[in-house]
């Protein structure tokens, strides 16, 4: 079932349904597992597998600080949506939960921000403690269900973002481009039924 519903959101995205996302595979150069542990020069990092938004979302964990990319975001603006191909609400907030586990102390590091109503600048930095305290969707004392009947009412009033079709096709191949047909060209392919960024039925 699984891999049924992958090569029908391959084939939706410009990647050939009888190649399908296992082809990601041979493009890495490293596959990490959860707890993985691997060095940057002299620094240490842990890999903490985080999947909720999409479900290849890593949280890398460095001394004092983890990078946590788009499942986080600061404690004003809340966390990401999880209506993208393979995303999932429940899912979201356990990975969560994992990163913020982590001692209060730790610094996290927000992959973009979009400046939550009344803050008139741009932020990247904040803690575990406060995220803990303060983050409008998922503070501590939000249960699983209520975060998901938010998360859920609140995805399905976004709009698709204008460059997430174009964006898919690049990142399900590790960032080439699709190959070129016939004629020489390279071309990104746009569905003509394309209703929202919801997951493929």
């Amino acid at each position: 079932m699984l891999r049924k519903r992958r090569l029908r959101q391959a084939n939706r995205f410009g990647k050939r349904a009888d190649v399908g996302f296992a082809a990601l595979d041979e493009l890495a150069q490293n596959l990490f597992a959860d707890g993985e542990r691997f060095n940057i020069g002299e620094l240490e990092a842990e890999v903490m597998y985080t999947p909720g938004h999409t479900p290849a979302d890593i949280t890398y964990r460095i001394e004092d600080a983890a990078f946590v990319g788009d499942t986080l975001f600061m404690p004003d603006y809340g966390t990401a949506r999880a209506d993208f191909p393979g995303g999932d609400a429940h899912r979201l907030y356990r990975s969560i939960r994992k990163v913020l586990a982590l001692p209060p102390e730790i610094r996290l590091f927000m992959c973009h921000d979009y400046k939550a109503p009344g803050r008139d600048r741009y932020a990247w930095e904040t803690t575990v403690r406060e995220e803990r305290e303060r983050n409008v969707h998922v503070k501590d004392g939000v249960s699983e269900d209520a975060f998901v009947t938010m998360r859920t009412a609140r995805d399905a009033m976004l709009p698709a973002p204008r460059l997430l079709l174009p964006s898919i096709q690049v990142n399900i191949r590790a960032g080439k481009f699709p190959p070129a047909h016939a004629n020489g060209v390279r071309y990104l392919t746009i569905p003509v039924k394309f209703k929202n960024a919801a997951a493929v039925p």
